[in-house]
């Protein structure tokens, strides 16, 4: 696992020498080895229909296939429209990076919601622009007035209860929409992403959206908000890595995407106002007794704090949580020994499935939380973190100047045996206490990112797994009895087909 010595400002990564005071021995940018761009079409061909060589889902193979062509550093240049990506494979030069950041780091996301909040809505979002797809001074003012109650644990420990309910209410749509023999139906995913709505809309909204009450039509508002935050999502790397013509011409699926995040803002706006209304009527206000919002709503004048952070909640936990949980679940049932690990560890904490949900329950969940956190680091939702650098910065021996995107694939480096001891066995061990003989860089699978600009909704993600895990383990054992299935990028890393699960009643 690479060492790091540090004297006289060198710092040796694996094997990659970096003198930060003498940058200008450093290798030039150029030299740095990556795909060769082509005239005009530089190397956004290789994303085209027909003649590209890959798909916008195949990038978590891309990245793996850059690792072992050119290295633990490789260029992407010639992206029509943005700025090169700077691929980099040492955990060891990452940690660097982000020790470095200050207290405003640039990641690389969504140019297209920056446009949609700066130039398209500018008239709602003004000079509140939320924490997602945006940068700076202004990011760090509204993070700042937002992230103490959304992280707090006490805000969080709060949630179990209602979340504990949701869960409750997902495992009755189980129950009715299961086969004679168990089986669940091919779009079961779509339940899942009702269930991370409701959990969302509990947390984000302060109220019950419905999408558990029975077959939901297409033209519901709960089954409208998951099929806008899927679009919203997953076709984000398509108008970004293809050419971006919409920036430029309202193409179709721009003009799709600017009606998806309008019709969000109005569902925000409508249960937001609801819940202004319910806490003017509120008689006696402490601190502790009121829910995410409310506590948002009683320090901030203007409710527009509360609409857009409520906004990016749902915008961005919708598919991460729901495609999380996929592959947690499709994990476990593909994994017969290691689930029976986690219903034994639940018996023990949970003799009465029937007792309601508390802290001390989760916390003694040791080996369930392990797996999700090995499901993870195997299998990582998000393929990838970045930054754009704000100074030249000398990375792996070169030179590399300010505004390269760098990408750090944990899909990649946290499954290098460089920074993983036995890195290709799916060992839920590894992450407990008494494995000592276990080494893992903390920098080579990083699911929420690091540092400031670490997932600001980390905490209610994990509560709203745990529960469902908790919930669902210790009462039912899951089955999967078809062909495996491959992984795949839509906008998070997830397997790709139906997840006809077989649901039994312990």
């Amino acid at each position: 696992m690479g060492n790091v010595v540090m004297k006289h400002a060198v710092t040796t990564t694996g094997d990659c020498t970096i003198d930060h005071d003498a940058t200008i021995q450093a290798k030039p940018y150029e030299n740095i080895p990556g795909p060769k761009p082509i005239p005009i079409l530089g190397n956004t061909w290789r994303l085209f229909p027909i003649i590209g060589q890959y798909q916008i889902s195949d990038v978590a193979k891309l990245s793996q296939i850059f690792y072992d062509e050119y290295g633990k550093i490789v260029r992407l240049t010639g992206l029509i429209g943005r700025p090169d990506l700077l691929f980099v494979y040492d955990a060891d030069e990452i940690e660097k990076i982000y020790r470095q950041e200050g207290p405003t780091p640039f990641r690389p996301s969504m140019p297209c919601l920056v446009h949609y909040k700066s130039v398209v809505r500018k008239d709602f979002f003004g000079t509140l622009p939320g924490v997602v797809g945006v940068h700076g001074e202004p990011w760090r003012k509204f993070r700042t007035k937002v992230q103490k109650p959304v992280l707090q644990p006490q805000t969080v420990k709060k949630y179990i209860a209602p979340i504990e309910m949701v869960t409750s209410d997902f495992i009755q749509r189980i129950r009715e929409i299961k086969k004679e023999d168990g089986e669940l139906p091919a779009d079961f995913d779509n339940e899942i992403h009702k269930w991370a709505l409701e959990c969302i809309g509990r947390v984000a909204l302060d109220v019950r959206l419905g999408c558990l009450s029975g077959n939901l039509t297409p033209d519901s508002e709960p089954q409208k908000i998951i099929d806008a935050a899927k679009f919203a999502l997953r076709n984000v790397a398509v108008l970004e890595l293809k050419a971006p013509y919409w920036r430029y011409v309202p193409t179709p699926l721009w003009s799709r995407y600017v009606r998806n995040m309008d019709y969000f803002i109005e569902i925000c706006m409508k249960y937001i106002d609801a819940a202004m209304e319910r806490l003017r009527t509120k008689k006696a206000i402490n601190e502790f007794d009121l829910s995410l919002v409310e506590r948002i709503l009683a320090k901030e004048t203007d409710p527009k704090m509360a609409y857009i952070l409520a906004l990016d909640l749902i915008l961005v936990g919708i598919d991460t949580i729901s495609m999380a949980v996929c592959s947690i679940l499709y994990q476990l049932a593909t994994r017969p020994e290691e689930q029976e690990k986690i219903y034994q560890e639940l018996i023990e904490i949970l003799p009465d499935p029937s007792v309601p949900l508390n802290t001390n329950h989760l916390d003694k969940a040791i080996y369930m939380k392990a797996f999700v956190r090995e499901v993870f680091r195997v299998y990582s939702t998000v393929i990838g973190n970045g930054r754009t650098l704000q100074n030249d910065t000398t990375i792996c021996g070169y030179r590399v100047p300010k505004g390269v995107q760098v990408v750090f694939p944990t899909v990649v480096t946290g499954n290098m045996e460089q920074y993983v001891t036995d890195a290709k066995t799916f060992k839920p061990m590894r992450w407990l206490k008494e494995s000592s003989d276990e080494s893992l860089h903390p920098f080579a699978s990083l699911p929420y990112g690091h540092g400031a600009r670490m997932c600001l909704g980390r905490r209610f993600a994990d509560l709203e797994i745990q529960v469902l895990l908790a919930k669902l383990i210790r009462s039912y054992k899951l089955e999967y009895h078809h062909k495996p299935l491959k992984y795949k990028v839509t906008f998070m890393y997830a397997p790709d087909g139906e997840l006809r699960f077989k649901v039994l009643q312990r």
